[in-house]
């Protein structure tokens, strides 16, 4: 169920306990009342995550219409699709937010203000933070800004900021419990928080400790009859499944008759070798056939659909007075996370054009190995100038099991720092100082890899076959492995990775002087950051020798020096049509040591016509500095879900040009060339030449709190709040994507596009290469609306309503192309796994009534096209139910909980590019849960 978040405006934002007394809110380092803040900041606090019924806070965050996107717990990309261009691995099991659909690297997340280290999960170096290495029981209420901040914040706060508010008063114990699953009893999740909370009467010290542990169950995709198949709702295989089957593809040229076989096995050969009859190789008496779809392997019950973990977080925090003006702050978080992800069996692809991009692609399979049926030897070629007469070996290795990776993440935060007031030019002045401490580290363990040098011994001359090694069968079919050749053979992969933040900080806020308008409010600070972070893969993958996705070691690290000063100043009040008018300025220079110095600036306009009405409007510049992964990234592989024009092109209809093209490229003439699969190998890596990414936005809105409603019978508060914003990213890091690239080799000859491209002597792609660089160009633009309404108290109760919708009039994506730029329209798309709805929207109903209370909620998504796949995802709204209460007899310390999310058990749109679901979307079934909280 979605939060019941209010949209903190200058006239419905939540007021402090004292209002006289002035706050940091999020946006703005300058003390002032919370009323009077103009940005277009969202507020959730305990209550509002409470009613979503969810125990993540990622996933709680990317219900709200404006923040969707990111890694969650639906995720499940390790062993897929290979590492992505960034440089930060498939974050396993990680739980990002991203603001915009303009991804998680530029979405700021703070801890009070002030940053909180990026995660880790062992398969890269993240540019985001995880937000799973938050304990849930630490946060007290969440601010989100909708409006760009790097001149408050400094890189990374391009789309926005999320800043996490921790709790720092509390007396005595509080404790909540909860669990919850799909009706069909899996995906069980649990949620358990306590915290205790003292002030010491002697001291003035406040103290606050807690802790909390958080389970989630896993759910296969073959426990959901849609998603058994690539394809979703098939009962058979299509081109969707994988070439590499347990009884192996293999592509091999008759010496007899010097043409191409794409044969595998009719049926699994347990004992001795298949046999083959070259003469007729597909006959009657031959043990292979011609190899065709109903051969491929269905991947998809293997793979997650919901992946486990579990979390276990502890924090402390405390406060001394010292003296009436100085305190002394100190904060600490440990949190650990274990994490699972899986694919299906490893897909072991040996030879030419394989696309692996190591030993694999070079391995010959010896006439004397005692399993290879075709007499003679597989040469892939190079060997003593003999020429490859085979082409590819695609065996399922379906006897070492699925590919698990399990993850072990542990992350500890220390903030400790002074804070105080003095008096100064007749006013009251703030300070504060820091300094910051982050750590974490994370431990991959993989099962399921093949070590290519081993294989190379164990498929070669059987006489060099020696000691341990066992000669092994990759033609016979499954179960024709066995436990000792599997012994030989596979190894536990291990990788390794960790980051560590130090960041000091000081800042000062006050007023220097009255303005006829009413007090200048001026702030500035300096910071210091330093940033390090390295990964390790297991020493057989860095050598090239896994047959999995390869990846080489990452390291780097660099610093910045940030200063920043803003004010705030009132400009009119009082007068006719200016009940007021302010003005806001915010300017930030950095100095990085691997990207050079800059600035960046930010203004905007407040005015009050009227008490009820607030119009306002910001621009400002960002920027986001290259991460560790992106800078330093080794290259690694992504298999990409590309089509090669060039394929079958004798019969797919393509022009004369592109035939002669592919040709010129050296595709062989006879159009026999078929693409392998629907992925092809995609090498990226990172740029230490890499700039910093720059941005403008505009925000230009209203907030609407009309006094004259409350006049009427059936209006208690009423408010209204509408943003149009624009984000325009230039110099974005990016590869040139490998269809972009195909397309230009192939339609113009283009010579830098080709120089990017290898193919093998039968025509197909073994890799396609581009670095990243500062090629790309964002552009994000749309409406965020909320209306909030509460009734009168009533004799059954009172009611609100809360709508909360954002509206995507466009998102396009420009690269350059061998005809200038291309520019991709993505609004009402769905592409590559990301939705791009045109508008999401949320309405909860509430109601409360005494010691009782309930929620109904509405979640809204509207309809996508995938126009590569001819498909349309149809509008999908789900329905979510609360009911709770605190009894009386029990002196209102106990609240009880019941809900159901999803109500009606509404199934999530087909979405073929994702392999049949978008993680974005609800599970199918309906979950229910329960809980129980305790506050004394």
């Amino acid at each position: 169920m979605p939060v019941t978040a209010y949209a903190q405006t200058a006239d419905s934002a939540p007021a402090a306990d004292d209002p006289a007394v002035e706050i940091v809110v999020t946006g703005s380092r300058i003390r002032r009342d919370p009323v009077r803040q103009a940005a277009p900041v969202t507020h959730l606090d305990q209550a509002d995550i409470k009613r979503t019924g969810l125990t993540s806070l990622t996933d709680i965050l990317q219900r709200l219409p404006g923040t969707t996107g990111g890694i969650n717990s639906r995720s499940n990309s390790s062993g897929n699709n290979g590492n992505p261009p960034d440089g930060g691995g498939v974050g396993a099991g990680s739980a990002e937010v991203d603001i915009r659909y303009l991804g998680s690297r530029r979405a700021l997340v703070l801890v009070d203000g002030q940053r909180f280290i990026n995660g880790t999960a062992a398969s890269g170096v993240p540019a985001a933070v995880d937000l799973n290495a938050i304990p849930e029981s630490l946060i007290e209420r969440v601010e989100i800004l909708r409006d760009g901040a790097s001149a408050v914040y400094g890189s990374d706060a391009i789309s926005g900021v999320v800043n996490i508010i921790t709790k720092t008063r509390q007396e005595g114990w509080a404790f909540s419990g909860q669990t919850g699953a799909y009706d069909k009893g899996d995906g069980v999740t649990e949620l358990y928080n306590y915290s205790y909370g003292h002030t010491f009467d002697s001291t003035g010290g406040s103290l606050i400790i807690g802790g909390n542990y958080a389970r989630q169950g896993s759910i296969f995709k073959g426990d959901r009859a849609l998603y058994r198949f690539p394809t979703p709702g098939a009962t058979a295989c299509d081109s969707s499944c994988s070439s590499g089957t347990p009884n192996a593809r293999v592509i091999v040229t008759n010496p007899l008759t010097s043409e191409s076989m794409n044969i595998t096995l009719k049926a699994p050969v347990l004992t001795g070798r298949p046999f083959i009859d070259l003469t007729d190789p597909t006959g009657p008496d031959s043990d292979y056939k011609a190899f065709t779809v109903a051969d491929r392997f269905n991947f998809s019950p293997y793979n997650y659909i919901l992946t486990p973990n579990k979390r276990i977080g502890t924090f402390v925090s405390y406060v001394q007075p010292l003296g009436e003006r100085v305190n002394f702050k100190f904060k600490a978080t440990y949190n650990e996370r274990s994490s699972a992800n899986q694919a299906a069996p490893l897909p072991l692809f040996v030879g030419p054009d394989a696309g692996n991009g190591n030993l694999l692609d070079t391995i010959s399979i010896d006439a004397t190995n005692p399993y290879n049926p075709f007499g003679f030897t597989l040469s892939a070629g190079g060997t003593g100038g003999t020429g490859a007469n085979y082409a590819f070996i695609g065996k399922r290795l379906v006897e070492a099991g699925p590919r698990h990776f399990e993850q072990s993440v542990k992350t500890a935060y220390f903030n400790a720092g002074f804070d105080g007031n003095f008096d100064g030019f007749g006013k009251t002045w703030y300070w504060d100082v820091s300094g910051i401490y982050s750590t974490n580290k994370a431990n991959q363990t993989m099962s399921g890899n093949i070590n290519a040098a081993k294989l190379a011994k164990a498929l070669g001359p059987v006489a060099d076959c020696t000691g341990d090694c066992v000669p092994f069968n990759i033609f016979g079919g499954e179960g024709a492995v066995t436990q000792d050749m599997l012994s030989y053979v596979l190894f536990q992969q291990k990788d390794a990775s960790e980051q560590s933040m130090v960041d000091f900080s000081a800042n000062i806020t006050g007023s220097p002087f009255e303005l006829p308008a009413g007090p200048l409010g001026v702030a500035a600070g300096v910071e210091f950051r330093r940033l390090a972070g390295s990964f390790d893969p297991d020493p057989v993958v860095a050598a090239g020798l896994g047959s999995d996705i390869p990846a080489l070691p990452t390291r780097g690290s660099y610093n910045v020096k940030e200063i920043y000063a803003e004010a705030d100043v009132p400009l009119l009040k009082d007068l006719p049509g200016v009940r007021l008018l302010e003005a806001t300025f915010a300017i930030r220079y950095f100095d990085y040591s691997t990207s050079g110095s800059d600035s960046t600036t930010k203004a905007g306009l407040s005015w009050k016509p009227v008490d009820d009405l607030r119009l306002r409007a910001t621009w400002s510049e960002g920027f986001r500095a290259p991460s560790i992964g992106e800078l330093y990234g080794a290259p690694s592989r992504f298999d990409g879900g590309v089509a090669d024009p060039c394929s079958g092109f004798n019969t797919s209809g393509v022009s004369a040009t592109i035939k002669a093209n592919c040709i010129t490229l050296g595709v062989p003439a006879d159009g026999g060339y078929v693409q392998l699969n629907g992925q092809l190998p995609i090498v990226t890596g990172g740029n230490e030449a890499l700039k910093p990414e720059t941005s403008e936005s505009t925000v230009v809105g209203f907030a609407y709190s009309p006094t004259w409603a409350k006049s009427l019978p059936f209006v208690d508060a009423l408010s209204l709040e509408a943003d149009y914003y624009n984000i325009k990213v230039d110099n974005s890091i990016t590869s040139i994507s490998a269809d972009v690239l195909l397309n230009n080799c192939v339609t113009s000859l283009d010579a830098t596009s080709c120089a990017a491209i290898t193919r093998s002597a039968t025509g197909s792609i073994t890799q396609i290469r581009g670095i990243l660089q500062n090629v790309g160009t964002l552009e994000s633009a749309g409406v965020d609306m909320t209306l909030n309404y509460r009734a009168p108290q009533t004799a059954l109760g009172r009611f609100g309503l809360i709508w909360q919708a954002t509206f995507l009039d466009k998102y396009q994506t420009s690269l350059p192309s061998a005809t200038g730029v291309t520019v991709l329209d993505y609004k009402g798309v769905e592409n590559n796994g990301q939705a791009y709805p045109e508008n999401r929207s949320n309405v909860t109903l509430t109601w409360q009534k005494g010691n009782m209370f309930g929620s109904l909620t509405g979640r809204h998504i509207s309809e996508l096209d995938e126009p590569n796949y001819d498909n349309t995802m149809k509008a999908t709204t789900y329905t979510d139910i609360q009911f709770g209460w605190s009894p009386e007899k029990l002196g209102g310390k106990y609240e009880f909980a019941i809900g159901v999310n999803n109500l009606f058990g509404k199934t999530a749109p087909i979405c073929l590019a994702c392999g049949g679901y978008d993680a974005a979307y609800d599970l199918q079934g309906q979950f229910g849960y329960v809980r129980l909280s305790y506050k004394n």
